[in-house]
C-alpha cells in the first residue's frame, strides 16, 4: 500500500495531474460566460505533461495562439502547414470545446512576401486583395463547420482611433476590412465573426472600433462580436474603465468577448499599455526583477486583481460570450519576452507548475 501510494504522489507531482475535486474555471463561470484560453502545438498534440488535465478542467473554448496566424499556417506563396491546425480542431472536438480561429488578417506576423510581387514590388490593390482572400478561402475552409468562431481582423486601429497604416491599409485602403469580413462570412456562413484588438478601454479607440463595425453592419455584412484584448497591468486599466468598454460594445448591439487576458506584474522602460509588438527591449537585468520566483506581497496583488476582474465579467455575464486567457500557465507566456526579451514574467491565473494561484478562490468568495 505504501509503495502504491508513492506511485500516485510520484505520478501527480511530475505529470501536472489535476485532483479531481478542484473545482473548474468553467464550471464555476457556468452560467456566466465561457471560460478560454490560447494554445500551442504542444499543448493541442499531447506533448506537454498535463496540458490535456488543465484543459479539461477548466476550459470549455480554446483559441489558437500562433498556428494559424499567416507566418505559421502560410509560410510561402504555394506553402500551407495544417499541422497545429488540424491538431486544434482535434483537441476541441474532444473536449466539446467552443473553437476560435486567430487570426486571419493582421499587421504583425504576416510574411514580407505576402505584399511583394515576384520582383519584389509592392502589389497593387487588387493583387493583394485576390491574395487576402485566397488565403481566407484556404484555412477557413479547410476546417468549415469545425472551427465555430474567427478573429477576422486584427488591431487596425491606434490608440488614438486613427487607421494604422499597415501595409494592408496602405496598399488597399480601409475598406480590406470590409472585403476580409465578406469573405470570410462567405466562406463559413454558420461560424461566428469578430473584430479583436487591445486597449478597446480608450474611449478614442473603442469609439473607432464601434463605427467601423455599424458600418459594416450597415452594409450587410456579418459582424457578431468585439474582442477586448485583456493585456493588463496591475493597475491599469481601472475596472470602471474596463466596465464603460463592455457596456458600450453591448449597447452598440455586438458580443462582448474578453480575449487575450493576462496581468503583466513587471516593470516597463516606458508606460505603453496594450500589446504592440513593435515596442521592444532587450534582455536587462533592471527590468527582470523577479527571476528566482514572484515575491508575496506581489502574488497577493496579482490575484486581487484577477479576483477583481473574473468578478466584473461575471457581474456582465449577460453581455459577455466568452473569457479567454492568452496561455495556460506562467512557462507559456508571450509576456516572457515582451516588452522586455528574455524575462521571467507571472501574468497569468496558473504558475509554471499548472497550479492556480493561491487565494483566488477565496478572493472570488469573498473571504
Amino acid at each position: 500500500m505504501a509503495k502504491r501510494l508513492i506511485v500516485i504522489l510520484v505520478i501527480i507531482l511530475f505529470s501536472g495531474f489535476i485532483p479531481s475535486d478542484e473545482i473548474g474555471l468553467k464550471t464555476y463561470f457556468e452560467d456566466d460566460f465561457r471560460v478560454g484560453t490560447a494554445v500551442n502545438l504542444a499543448q493541442v498534440s499531447g506533448k506537454e505533461p498535463g496540458a490535456d488535465s488543465l484543459l479539461s478542467l477548466h476550459y470549455n473554448s480554446i483559441t489558437s495562439e500562433n498556428g494559424l496566424k499567416w507566418a505559421l499556417v502560410h509560410p510561402h506563396p504555394d506553402q500551407y502547414d495544417f499541422a497545429f491546425g488540424d491538431a486544434f480542431v482535434a483537441m476541441g472536438e474532444k473536449l466539446g470545446a467552443f473553437t476560435v480561429g486567430h487570426t486571419l488578417v493582421w499587421h504583425q506576423q504576416t510574411p514580407t512576401w505576402v505584399f511583394k510581387n515576384e520582383l519584389g514590388q509592392p502589389l497593387d490593390r487588387e493583387a493583394l486583395l485576390a491574395r487576402m482572400e485566397e488565403h481566407i478561402s484556404t484555412v477557413m475552409g479547410r476546417y468549415r463547420g469545425r472551427i465555430q468562431g474567427w478573429d477576422v481582423v486584427n488591431e487596425v486601429f491606434e490608440d488614438d482611433g486613427t487607421w494604422r497604416k499597415s501595409p494592408w491599409y496602405i496598399l488597399i485602403g480601409p475598406d480590406f476590412v470590409e472585403r476580409a469580413f465578406r469573405k470570410a462570412q462567405e466562406m463559413d456562413p454558420k461560424a461566428a465573426l469578430y473584430y479583436n484588438d487591445y486597449n478597446v478601454w480608450k474611449p478614442e479607440k473603442r469609439a473607432a472600433i464601434l463605427a467601423l463595425a455599424k458600418d459594416l453592419r450597415a452594409k450587410g455584412i456579418r459582424i457578431d462580436g468585439i474582442g477586448m484584448q485583456g493585456h493588463y497591468r496591475l493597475q491599469v486599466p481601472s475596472l470602471d474603465q474596463i466596465e464603460q468598454a463592455i457596456l458600450e460594445i453591448h449597447q452598440a448591439g455586438f458580443e462582448v468577448h474578453i480575449t487575450e487576458l493576462d496581468v503583466d506584474v513587471l516593470p516597463r522602460p516606458s508606460d505603453s499599455a496594450g500589446a504592440d509588438l513593435n515596442v521592444n527591449y532587450a534582455a536587462s537585468p533592471e527590468w527582470n526583477p523577479y527571476v528566482s520566483g514572484i515575491p508575496k506581497e506581489v502574488e497577493k496583488q496579482l490575484v486581487e486583481r484577477y479576483a477583481g476582474l473574473m468578478k466584473l465579467f461575471k457581474k456582465h455575464g449577460d453581455k459577455i460570450e466568452r473569457v479567454t486567457f492568452w496561455g495556460m500557465h506562467d512557462g507559456r507566456t508571450w509576456l516572457n519576452n515582451w516588452p522586455v526579451r528574455g524575462r521571467t514574467n507571472y501574468p497569468l491565473l496558473f504558475d509554471r507548475e499548472k497550479r492556480i494561484k493561491p487565494g483566488f478562490w477565496e478572493a472570488m468568495e469573498g473571504k
